[in-house]
């Protein structure tokens, strides 16, 4: 692929989070201040906030790698499309305790008597909550409730949730007035500003050995920083495509319009195709009443917003590497046909048989 080409000892632009890649704009490093000083309490809540892609999940995991396990065990939880009760249970698990067939009396006494061993070895427990706008209310109030393991002295348990802007509507809403009351740390994880995504783009570069191959103007960064809009996933994605484009047409400098380019095939390739849209209501009603309709229509999205969330970045990220490997192998081929077309006839015989 384009690694080799370039010189690179990796993919710069994976999707997957990795900390080795982890950049300090002023918001992360300002979320990252929140998460340490969370940590140095011992206690509470620290939420953080940010859009899909800000990099929410990267700083969860360059916040793991500096731990101290001697002092810390953490857990890190993802799926919370859950109940009151599975949450427990997965709070249970993550810890690596056995959950199977106990009743949540079993598992509210397994979790205290792990959060007393811990202490009494000196070390405090902590567990992450990734995607915390799935939770409902009531999950929220059950990890409110966790909260309350504490000694005399300090707590046993601290909590920090991570999700997307609309998490805040939870937090602020009637019924979360003791969450509000213990969270020590709220932080909004924004987008960064054009010099700061220019700023990504060239450290994730240097990370895997870049030395100016490729090279990009002004306007290629101006034409980045447009599309994406500062968010880091974006940049990933299209920054990604920019790159498989560079080395299937042998480019070693990127101008705004090389940029544009990449942006309009991807535009192109998430347009829906013409007649797929939404089922006309009359299409739906059949034999049923209008709020048959809105229940189908409410569990459809419901459906279709579940699949999207289960689609994780790494499949994504397997998924376009495979396109890639596609892309090359139909090309080559196509070079070669071009360049000895009756070589390449001879290779690859017609069938003239009607």
């Amino acid at each position: 692929m384009y690694e080799s080409y370039y010189g690179f000892s990796a993919k710069p632009f994976q999707l997957r989070p990795d900390p080795h890649f982890f950049f300090g704009s002023k918001g992360h490093k300002r979320a990252m201040a929140y998460l340490e000083y969370g940590l140095s309490q011992g206690e509470g809540f620290i939420i953080v906030t940010g859009e899909v892609g800000a990099g929410k999940t990267t700083l969860v995991r360059n916040l793991f790698n500096r731990l101290p396990s001697d002092q810390i065990v953490a857990a890190h939880i993802v799926n919370t499309h859950l109940d009151p009760d599975d949450t427990l249970r997965m709070v249970v698990s993550a810890f690596g305790l056995p959950y199977e067939g106990a009743s949540k009396t079993d598992l509210l006494t397994r979790l205290e008597r792990f959060l007393c061993d811990i202490d009494h070895q000196g070390k405090r427990a902590l567990i992450v909550i990734d995607e915390a706008q799935n939770l409902s209310a009531r999950t929220v109030e059950e990890l409110r409730m966790l909260s309350n393991f504490q000694t005399d002295h300090k707590s046993l348990l601290q909590t920090f949730l991570l999700g997307q802007p609309e998490f805040r509507a939870t937090l602020h809403s009637p019924g979360m007035q003791q969450l509000r009351q213990r969270v020590i740390a709220s932080y909004h994880l924004g987008p960064m500003d054009a010099q700061e995504t220019r700023a990504y783009i060239e450290h994730r570069l240097a990370t895997v050995g870049w030395n100016g191959d490729p090279a990009f103007d002004d306007g290629a960064h101006e034409a980045i920083f447009a599309y994406s809009g500062g968010i880091p996933r974006k940049v990933n994605t299209l920054m990604d495509r920019v790159l498989l484009m560079g080395y299937l047409e042998e480019l070693h400098a990127f101008g705004a319009a090389d940029i544009q380019t990449v942006i309009s095939d991807i535009d192109e390739e998430f347009e829906a195709p013409e007649g797929l849209g939404v089922p006309a209501a009359d299409t739906l009603a059949g034999s049923h009443g209008a709020g048959d309709i809105d229940q189908a229509l409410h569990l459809r999205d419901e459906r279709i917003g579940g699949d999207r969330r289960v689609t994780s970045v790494e499949v994504l990220d397997e998924r376009m590497m495979r396109l890639e490997k596609s892309i090359v192998s139909v090309l080559s081929i196509l070079k070669k046909i071009v360049a000895n077309p009756q070589g390449a006839a001879a290779t690859h015989p017609v069938d003239n048989e009607e």
